[in-house]
């Protein structure tokens, strides 16, 4: 039987319905019908974020930490494009959210009236897709086809816009029965020719590469990957964002790819005679300059998105499916030739790359280095905690100096490079994966764009753990003035050593507050914090701001140029 209800109604309704059970918003003029019957909701918690971004990040750590599709609500206005950034960092990363705002009454849409921002125009390129709902009738089923489109193929975020009007009108609740959305098949079956035509590749080369992306862990494809790699032998290579994808502990785990990824994987990309790319797109930050890109290496090209097939580099074999089902049939087509891999003089080339090129950093005569702070940090907590990383220097090192051995135990902004995204996606992960240890491992200039949120996770029992990797820099950017500029630090020292007080600002906000400057303390302070579960923990580490990432590609160069440390650079044994 239909019930009679406003559009607000409707909408919390709906959201019951499609099994949303936590979302994360700021009230506002044009959303406020809607927050008097959230009100009255026994399913769904609702977390009352200080800002509509956090509210976007925070949906997005749910996602990855819950498995469900994550949810976030704002006003019209700046309400609604304080979610652009959240948005568009789901869209790089492929995690599904829905964004839900509300908009000016439909008669004063267009008219530039109080707090109106054409959000569906704004959002265009960087959704899946977007609705402007002024039906009230329509709410249920834009709600129910926003998170069949977020959580199917490839995930990444949906808007739906209501008019104020919208949600105080009276309506008819109906929820819509299987969605059926017509142009839209996800092909997740990958097709037999070319699953044939990729087994006959790998069989008959000589240096091939599994190189693994993101899409591996958006499918939960990990237990296949690691079968598929134990059976053909084949090196893995994990871009940022798949570490955790196949365990580091593996042997056959080259690790990262990329700007600042280690001399045997980029070195295999760049010597492979075949790369055999699941759930990866080929970003500028793997590649390098891409003309010189793998110049020797055939590609078979896996991904559920058809666009990203051909974009940047030409595939050999395009694989169109579910990273799962795809590595699932190559398994089955490589079992019967798995004999036909031999790979044992590319394995003796890839075991010396590994031998002479470890990851390492200096330490600082006085100062505190901060690998060593991450480094121990993942050896202490462990890899069954999950890890989210601001953007710049703190989170190269977090992907290069903790150990993943699980997937979706590494959360961070990779396409987006969002400053800001840590804490907020760290309160989200807790949420979502409420019995896990969650650490925030961020930079004093990240932290300063997204702490207020540390109030957020003290008053609703959110007990995440931050450690701020605190060189009183914009890292990132003075390392590159450091290299590219002449060492002419323009506006990158925020002297965070001296302000703010982070242990103060932390107690201010209701939690704990620790320091540590030097190695001796470091491990102390963080079990420390592990001992501390009842409201969130703050720890400044304050380490030297001349610390740099290594090994770099120079943005816009070929891989062959990286370097392991200032001016020195790997010796390649190079085909003729």
């Amino acid at each position: 039987m239909a019930e009679q209800m406003t559009g607000a109604a409707s909408l919390i309704k709906s959201l019951e319905h499609a099994g949303v059970d936590t979302v994360f918003g700021i009230p506002g003029g044009a959303i406020l019908p809607a927050y008097d019957p959230l009100m009255d909701s026994e399913q769904i918690r609702h977390i009352l974020v200080r800002h509509e971004q956090a509210a976007g990040h925070a949906a997005e750590g749910y996602a990855q930490t819950s498995g469900k599709t994550g949810v976030c609500i704002a006003t019209s206005g700046p309400g609604a494009t304080n979610l652009v950034t959240p948005i568009a960092d789901a869209y790089m990363d492929s995690v599904p959210i829905v964004a839900i705002t509300g908009q000016v009454p439909s008669t004063a849409i267009g008219t530039d009236a109080f707090q109106e921002a054409d959000i569906s125009g704004i959002t265009m390129p960087i959704v899946k897709h977007n609705y402007l709902v002024t039906d009230p009738a329509e709410i249920p089923r834009a709600i129910a086809e926003a998170f069949h489109l977020a959580g199917t193929g490839r995930p990444g975020p949906v808007l739906v816009d209501i008019s104020k009007d919208a949600l105080a009108a009276q309506t008819t609740f109906r929820w819509p029965g299987e969605v059926d959305l017509p142009g839209y098949r996800p092909t997740t079956a990958p097709h037999g020719k070319q699953i044939k035509e990729a087994a006959k590749l790998i069989a008959k080369s000589h240096r091939p590469v599994l190189y693994i992306g993101g899409g591996v862990v958006r499918a939960d494809a990990s237990a296949e990957l690691l079968e598929l790699a134990e059976l053909t032998g084949i090196p893995v290579v994990t871009t940022l964002m798949a570490r955790g994808a196949f365990p580091d502990s593996h042997k056959q785990n080259l690790g990262m790819p990329g700007m600042h990824g280690t001399v045997p994987a980029v070195g295999a990309l760049q010597q492979a005679d075949l790369l055999i790319a699941i759930g990866t797109r080929f970003d500028d930050r793997v590649t390098g300059k891409l003309d010189s890109f793998a110049p020797y290496a055939k590609i078979i090209h896996a991904d559920i998105d058809p666009a990203e097939i051909g974009k940047n580099r030409h595939a050999d074999v395009p694989i169109v499916g579910d990273a799962r089902e795809t590595i699932i049939a190559l398994i089955k087509a490589l079992q019967p030739r798995r004999q036909d891999i031999d790979i044992a003089d590319w394995w003796q080339v890839l075991d010396g790359w590994v031998e002479r090129f470890p990851l390492g950093y200096d330490e600082h005569e006085t100062a505190l280095a901060p690998q060593y702070v991450i480094e121990r940090l993942g050896q202490i907590v462990g890899p069954d905690a999950i890890y989210c990383a601001g953007v710049g220097q703190h989170q190269m090192w977090a992907s290069q100096f903790i150990s993943y051995e699980k997937p979706g135990h590494w959360l961070n902004s990779g396409g987006l490079g969002t400053m800001g995204y840590a804490v907020p996606a760290a309160m989200g992960a807790k949420m979502g994966a409420p019995d896990k240890v969650v650490w925030a491992i961020d930079g004093d200039g990240c932290f300063q764009m997204t702490n207020q949120e540390l109030a957020t996770c003290a008053i609703n029992n959110i007990p995440i753990k931050v450690a701020l990797i605190n060189n009183s820099s914009l890292g990132m950017v003075r390392q590159w003035q450091t290299l590219f500029y002449n060492e002419r630090y323009s506006n990158t020292d925020l002297h965070s050593h001296r302000f703010p007080d982070f242990v103060k600002l932390a107690e201010a906000y209701g939690c704990y507050g620790l320091r540590a400057e030097s190695r001796e303390e470091v491990d102390a302070v963080i079990e420390k914090a592990m001992a501390l579960n009842d409201a969130p923990v703050v720890i400044d580490f304050q380490v030297h701001r001349d610390a740099m990432v290594w090994p770099m590609v120079p943005a816009g160069t070929s891989n062959d140029l990286i370097t392991t440390a200032r001016d020195l650079a790997p010796a390649w044994e190079r085909e003729d």
